[in-house]
């Protein structure tokens, strides 16, 4: 290497800024809560040759960071077989196929070649999370779509942007099929503007150092993160370690899917193993290709966040196409349900794999749902049709350092849920409550983190709620002998009636009325180790911040306090007789 290491550090920290500050830009200037509030989006700078990684927004969703690997290696085959045009200087493709490298048709995605000396240098590349795609249901997530063509508008990469300037024709075919349709060049441009300004500041690096010593840098900075992924991985134990984690129904048919995963760990490199996973669903809990690697970086990421985010730290990561199931979808299934949910019970299966060879550093599994709920119809009040998407956290899991985090942001993002005000501000709704959800962390020496209670009410007009969500069925696991979270609940209040979904977290098309609620308690986080051996002391204050009961603690951690005080002789009993 001729670079020096002050040199090295610099345009890795100058590579890193470019794209924190292209994540900045969409957010602030675009229109939806969803990302302008939740900052459900991510922007990242891939290579020319392969669309390989080469730096990714540290506030970007961790989900999208092999997606947009796949979906601009995608781009760039395609245009060498001439299946899409050939760029020019300032065009920008648009592209949500989720059999092109994507998640669900929400996510959408932008891919801009950067040009030096009339070559392309790099391309970058961004994904926004569009409250509404068309489809069956407001929102797009559709939990009892059957084919892909229920779920909303599916793009192929095409120049939305050609020479700088946006096509209207493109333009109006989009928004001819979409809910709110005057809302989406908000963030169209945001998304737009967020590319340019990562070009502006990337040729600001490339004429300060030179692009030849910017190459040198991205091939050493690749290098290193494999090497430095390696060096994790190899003080892991040889060996084969299983896990299974449980989607609750494909929305369709009321039965579990299975993600049974082996990893075997031979080296200096990790093999991941899904075949034994469940055929593919009738309904949109499938995942495409993309979003299963994706999930299994992200997961690693996790585990492993010394390493720098580069497509060298995938490398020693080999993920085995899990073909012949519902992780490996193929047109035409649905798949509404693959980025936000069974991307995270692939995930959680490779925490629970994971603890069995770290136990010191990886965690018990978390809430492990973004929660989708859409809620579309007309506001009366202000004469138009509104699409709300909310998103919203749970507990993370406990660990060997401490008690898991409460409500955190799903285990594939960085979003966070908009704020209560800003969504009354934009939706003829009204929170009755938003509240930490007590008691849903699961029991462990170190327990999980809490979840979210809120509850919602329609205040005029009418308008159709979708769910769908996760871990109805069986909380996130608990590990080494801790107790799982709380399930995910959802009841829809009409007339003063209460309706639990037959599929508990998954439901599309309930009519709600003016004064109609719905009713929403996210997953806690699995609990860690024996919840028998948790300090007595740690106990109490959970008891005395309203946490648990003094009956719950008893019964979950064999802890005796009365009045706020422990009783040490009867907890010492209690504690002995569970041997």
């Amino acid at each position: 290497m001729t670079l020096d290491a002050i040199t090295l550090s610099v345009i890795q920290a100058a590579l890193q800024q470019t794209c924190d500050e292209m994540d900045l830009t969409f957010s602030r200037a675009a229109f939806s809560p969803v990302i302008a509030e939740a900052n459900d989006r991510s922007d990242g700078i891939y290579s020319a040759l392969d669309g390989s990684l080469i730096a990714q927004g540290s506030q970007g969703l961790p989900v999208f960071v092999g997606v947009m690997q796949y979906s601009t290696k995608t781009i760039i085959e395609m245009i060498a077989a001439g299946r899409c045009l050939s760029p020019q200087e300032g065009d920008i493709y648009i592209v949500n196929d989720p059999y092109l490298g994507g998640t669900h048709l929400m996510d959408v995605r932008f891919a801009m070649p950067v040009y030096r000396d009339g070559k392309i240098f790099c391309w970058l590349s961004n994904t926004g999370h569009w409250p509404d795609i068309g489809g069956a249901v407001p929102g797009g997530f559709s939990a009892s779509a059957t084919a892909v063509e229920q779920e909303g508008l599916r793009l192929p990469p095409v120049k939305l942007f050609k020479r700088g300037k946006l096509d209207s024709e493109i333009y109006a075919i989009i928004t001819s099929n979409i809910r709110v349709a005057d809302q989406r060049i908000g963030d169209i441009k945001a998304q737009a503007a967020a590319l340019h300004v990562g070009r502006e500041r990337l040729f600001q690096i490339l004429d300060r150092y030179g692009d030849g010593t910017v190459i040198e840098a991205i091939a050493e900075l690749r290098r290193r993160a494999a090497e430095q992924m390696r060096a994790n991985i190899a003080r892991i134990a040889d060996g084969t370690y299983r896990s299974t984690a449980y989607v609750d129904s494909d929305g369709v048919v009321d039965r579990s899917l299975t993600i049974a995963l082996a990893v075997e760990k031979a080296g200096d490199t990790l093999t991941f193993d899904f075949s034994g996973s469940s055929p593919p669903c009738a309904g949109p809990m499938n995942s495409v290709l993309a979003t299963t690697l994706s999930s299994v970086y992200l997961a690693m990421r996790h585990i492993f966040p010394d390493v720098p985010i580069s497509a060298g730290a995938f490398e020693p990561l080999i993920v085995r196409r899990p073909e012949g199931t519902f992780l490996d979808a193929h047109y035409p299934r649905p798949v509404s349900g693959c980025a936000a949910e069974v991307s995270q019970r692939i995930a959680e299966a490779v925490f629970a794999a994971m603890v069995q060879a770290l136990p010191d550093e990886v965690t018990a599994a978390p809430a492990g749902s973004s929660g989708n709920f859409a809620l579309g119809g007309h506001d009366p009040a202000r004469g138009r049709d509104f699409v709300m998407y909310q998103i919203s956290g749970g507990g993370y899991g406990g660990h060997a350092g401490g008690d898991g985090l409460t409500n955190g942001c799903s285990t594939i993002g960085i979003s966070k849920s908009p704020p209560v005000e800003i969504m009354e501000q934009a939706f003829p709704i009204l929170y009755r409550h938003y509240a930490l959800r007590e008691g849903s962390g699961g029991a462990g020496e170190k327990r999980g983190g809490f979840g979210l209670a809120y509850e919602v009410e329609l205040l005029r007009g009418e308008a159709r709620a979708s769910f769908v969500m996760d871990h109805g069925r069986v909380g996130p696991q608990g590990v080494l002998g801790g107790k799982d979270g709380a399930v995910n609940t959802v009841t829809v209040w009409r007339d003063g009636v209460a309706h639990v979904p037959p599929h508990l977290s998954k439901e599309q098309d309930i009519p709600l009325k003016a004064g109609d609620r719905v009713s929403v308690g996210t997953p806690g986080g699995g609990g860690y180790g024996d919840p028998f051996l948790r300090e007595p002391q740690a106990v109490l204050t959970d008891i005395s911040l309203g946490y648990y009961s003094e009956n719950q603690a008893e019964k979950l951690f064999g802890v005796v306090a009365r009045d706020g005080l422990i009783d040490a002789d009867a907890t010492a009993r209690l504690r002995a007789s569970r041997g």
